[in-house]
């Protein structure tokens, strides 16, 4: 594959998977709008791998958290705040995953890779984000979070199998609906985002494992390099203007995104 092909998707993947605006649909629309063959799974595979490395890295402190906190939730001794976010990131996981587990079988995924779904979803989200984000009170922190919020997050996370959604997006407008500040929305969604990247990962990379050959496992190297250091950047630039701005300016990318992809689409 073009070495600028490859750079292309990683910075899409590394700039989008974190941010509102869907990672998954700027993919599809790649090929759709520029005529490039589609990138592939491997390349898929690697660039959810960098991704996955940006976010880990980023949020290291609860991470470790989570880790330090799973042999508890193994002897269902929930007796710490370790274990308590371990617990609730499962109970946050396991509907995505069953849910994207019930499309790759049927594979109604592939039904809804086309640019006028991605632009429906982009635009219509994007609004149900505004409308979350101005409306939502500010009074819970992530140290808060608990079951009850974990599994209503997890089930908003279904909505992302639908390209166009955006999981970081629909997991931020579940949060500011229940209440959690800016920041601390945007950090339990990274945090949602590792165990379903993670799961992600797993199932593509297990239909290529056998098929990759070097020229491949090349391409792969590059694209997740480049996906890792563009979703650190995207992920630290985030959380600073979160601190002094809303999510306005991504509503408003998504509104205008999404009105030319409908366009397209239509015309």
């Amino acid at each position: 594959m073009p070495i600028l092909h490859l750079i292309l998707v990683a910075v899409i993947q590394g700039i989008t998977e974190f941010l509102p605006v869907s990672s998954s649909g700027h993919l599809i629309l790649l090929p759709n709008l520029t005529g490039m063959d589609d990138q592939g799974q491997v390349i898929d595979v690697a660039v959810h791998v960098g991704t996955l490395g940006a976010v880990v890295l980023y949020f290291w402190a609860d991470v470790r958290r989570v880790i330090l906190g799973l042999p508890k939730v193994a002897r269902r001794q929930i007796d710490d705040q370790n274990a308590w976010l371990a617990l609730c990131l499962i109970i946050a996981t396991i509907p995505v995953i069953l849910a994207g587990l019930i499309f790759k079988i049927t594979g109604f995924d592939d039904m809804l890779r086309s640019v006028a779904v991605v632009g429906w979803m982009t635009l219509i989200f994007g609004i149900v984000l505004y409308w979350a984000d101005q409306t939502g009170p500010t009074e819970k922190t992530a140290e808060g979070w608990g079951i009850k919020d974990a599994i209503t997050m997890g089930l908003a996370q279904i909505l992302a199998l639908i390209p166009g959604t955006s999981r970081s997006g629909i997991t931020i407008t579940a949060a500011r609906r229940l209440g959690y500040a800016r920041e601390d929305a945007a950090r339990l969604a990274m945090l949602m985002s590792i165990p379903t990247i993670l799961a992600s990962g797993v199932l593509l990379g297990a239909e290529v494992a056998f098929t990759m050959d070097g020229a491949a496992a090349k391409d792969a190297s590059i694209a997740a390099v480049f996906a890792f250091i563009m979703a650190l950047a995207a992920l630290a630039l985030m959380m600073r203007l979160l601190r002094s701005v809303s999510f306005t300016p991504y509503v408003i990318y998504r509104i205008v995104l999404g009105i030319v992809l409908l366009w397209v689409a239509y015309t």
